[in-house]
């Protein structure tokens, strides 16, 4: 029955165009409304905490990006690795892999969070904090640590369910867990008054509810049927799923240092600015949030492809691989320029969202000008994404790494250390700029090589 299941599958089958719409839609509209239950908790925050609430959680964010970091590495590693099995009729190691996915996930969750518990202050010290946020950030921080392994569990589980053909059901796990963010938030910090606290705890119960949603799905799986030994981790399954996540845990610890040193060049330039320290690192996180919905429609859009490449990829069929990144990139540059309009032409109207009544006027002037140099050129940072996803479907994880790699770490924090000097604190949103570009023209040349270098038939 299960090698009926992936002769027939449609991943190879179905005209992409209702394909990619069928997978894409589903992860786009849960990664809008993860990020919107994120912005949605900056929302409360800012009303109800303040400036000093919003920053700390610019803060904190970092401790955010090492989950991001390792549960991306191993959820979309595995995804890969399941679909390029499947289309191999490998049906034993896909189950393999997604099992000792699975189990990764929660021992590096519980080790991070027992980490961040014991080292919490040095490490907030090492974000940024400044005397004033450091009470913000220690509470919240210090909440949000316990919800650690349901977060990466969750992040991690997400695009393997999407793999085995289930978008809604993935797209649904972490509504549920927005949802109910979203109802606890406004009752945790304005009806029972716990200020930052509340909302922290909003978030480590909404996490707790998205990860059982994630688990119960192991019995439903789709193409492959699961038993215990699947999820007895085995050495090589864990280095083949790292090896093919390593560009994401890349970018997203790229991410990590990237947000050390802004947060800390805000610090000192904010500091020698007319707008101060404080001032500058909560706005900063502000636009870093809003931003967020740029990359949620991105990466539900490369998510829903992901399967689809790797599929055929295994099974050798490299025309429908062309056109599905084709497809990919075209509708990441629509969607871009619909973004990039947005944020040009509205940042008071977005930025006034997470201002209370208390904050300044200087705060609100930085954060707009922040918001329309930094994301200047979002209109073309979808193409670095999608060609950095794809080089993982496809089991090439050395392209994806050196794209993400150059990114942040060759282009993007040499320029924010050395452009502040010369413009203070304006330097830190030109560096973003040239950073989008670099990256920009980077991906064109490695999609046009492998484009090159991959058969112009097929074999299967």
């Amino acid at each position: 029955m299960s090698t009926l299941i992936i002769r027939d599958n449609s991943l190879g089958t179905t005209p992409l165009k209702s394909l990619l719409r069928s997978l894409a839609v589903p992860a786009i509209i849960s990664n809008v409304v993860n990020a919107l239950y994120n912005i949605i908790d900056q929302v409360f925050i800012g009303q109800g905490v303040g400036k000093l609430g919003n920053a700390s959680t610019n803060v904190s964010f970092p401790l955010t990006t090492i989950c991001m970091a390792i549960g991306l590495m191993v959820g979309l590693g595995s995804a890969s690795g399941f679909n390029l099995e499947l289309g191999k009729k490998n049906e034993n190691r896909a189950k393999r892999i997604a099992g000792t996915a699975a189990v990764m996930l929660l021992i590096s969750g519980a080790v991070i969070s027992i980490t961040v518990r014991i080292f919490l202050h040095p490490l907030l010290i090492l974000f940024g904090a400044t005397k004033n946020i450091m009470p913000f950030a220690a509470d919240y921080s210090g909440i949000t640590s316990l919800g650690i392994p349901f977060l990466m569990f969750s992040t991690g589980i997400n695009p393997l369910i999407r793999a085995d053909k289930s978008p809604r059901y993935a797209m649904n796990a972490i509504v549920m867990g927005a949802l109910l963010n979203t109802i606890l938030d406004p009752l945790f910090i304005f009806v029972w008054d716990l200020g930052i606290k509340g909302a922290a705890w909003a978030t480590v119960i909404s996490q707790m509810l998205s990860a059982l949603l994630h688990a119960f799905y192991f019995k439903r799986f789709r193409s492959v049927k699961f038993v215990l030994s699947n999820f007895i981790p085995k050495f090589k399954d864990s280095g083949y799923i790292c090896k093919l996540g390593f560009n994401f845990f890349v970018f997203q610890f790229s991410n990590l240092l990237v947000q050390i040193v802004m947060n800390n060049v805000l610090r000192i330039y904010g500091e020698k600015s007319i707008y101060g320290s404080d001032t500058t690192i909560a706005a900063a996180g502000i636009v870093m949030k809003i931003s967020v919905i740029f990359f949620a429609l991105i990466n539900g859009l490369v998510n829903g492809a992901q399967p689809i490449c790797s599929y055929n990829y295994g099974a050798k069929k490299y025309i429908r691989v062309r056109d599905t990144v084709k497809l990919v990139i075209k509708t990441a540059i629509i969607i871009s320029s619909l973004i990039w309009f947005i944020f040009e032409l509205f940042p008071q109207a977005l930025i006034c969202l997470f201002s209370s009544s208390e904050d300044d006027l200087l705060y609100l002037e930085f954060a707009i000008k922040f918001m329309r140099i930094y994301l200047f050129c979002i209109f073309i940072n979808g193409v670095p994404i999608c060609s950095a996803t794809f080089f993982t479907a496809i089991g090439n994880a050395t392209k994806g790494t050196i794209l993400s790699f150059a990114k942040q770490l060759v282009f993007r924090v040499p320029l924010l250390l050395i452009m502040p000097i010369c413009l203070g604190i304006n330097g830190v949103m030109y560096a973003q700029v040239i950073t989008d570009m670099l990256s920009f023209v980077l991906a064109i040349v490695f999609l046009t090589d492998e484009f090159r270098k991959m058969p112009q038939k097929d074999f299967s």
